[in-house]
């Protein structure tokens, strides 16, 4: 069986070195950088499939934050999990709506980053689409490619969205007009409910919605204390 493939960036020579060492101890297959810049310009380069990302925030030249950016713009289809000293709210926020899978701060326990990589591989396979390429969902003045992660609205607008976006936008135009509960779309869509992806997830449909109040005829509404409802009025 061939083994999950791991992009490491992280400058710290040790930690890395460390990390590396015991991520291919866990049947891993590990590439590690030491700065954001040549870890893009792989990424850019390079077709290599790597299952997840891990990045280290603060780095020289390109940090953790701008890197992420940088790999959504590619439109790679790629998780990432942040790797961090500093534990501040702020910053766990930001990495949210960058569309960061997960968020460790350091010193952590190498045990725990190998079952929380175990778990967002597990989690994005289940969530991968099936082969062939995926149709264009249009409705009224909304256009959606999962392919591309673009949103186009009334024509004009268009966005990039982040891959986890885009799977939450994707069920919601599958569910529209009907009430859905937090926990049913956590756990379809991402097969768990715990605190970090309901956080995501409340990240995730705050930036949709902004997106779509350039619509005429869909929004996402609050249920008070359920979840939410995908609207879809027609001309």
């Amino acid at each position: 069986m061939e083994k999950p493939r791991i992009l490491l960036v992280e400058d710290e020579t040790d930690l890395g070195n460390v990390v590396k060492q015991y991520l291919e101890i866990s049947d891993f297959e590990v590439k590690w950088l030491i700065n954001g810049r040549e870890a893009y310009d792989h990424l850019r380069e390079e077709s290599s499939d790597y299952q997840i990302a891990l990045l280290d925030v603060a780095m020289p030249e390109m940090d953790g934050f701008q890197l992420a950016d940088k790999i959504v713009q590619l439109g790679l289809k790629l998780p990432f999990l942040f790797l961090t000293a500093r534990n501040e709210k702020s910053d766990r926020l930001y990495g949210l709506k960058l569309g960061a899978d997960d968020y460790i701060s350091k010193p952590f326990d190498v045990d725990e980053l190998v079952l929380r990589i175990r778990n967002i591989i597990k989690r994005n396979a289940g969530s991968q689409p099936a082969a062939g390429p995926m149709p264009l969902v249009r409705e009224e003045d909304v256009a959606f490619s999962k392919d591309t992660l673009k949103l186009t609205i009334g024509g004009k607008k268009e966005v990039v969205l982040t891959p986890r976006e885009a799977e939450l936008l994707n069920f919601l135009f599958q569910n529209q007009n009907r009430i859905l509960k937090r926990e049913e779309i956590l756990s379809q869509l991402w097969g768990e409910n715990d605190y970090f992806l309901g956080r995501s997830l409340d990240v995730f449909i705050s930036r949709l919605r902004k997106h779509l109040s350039a619509s005429a005829f869909i929004s996402i509404d609050n249920v008070y204390g359920v979840g939410f409802v995908f609207n879809v009025r027609k001309k």
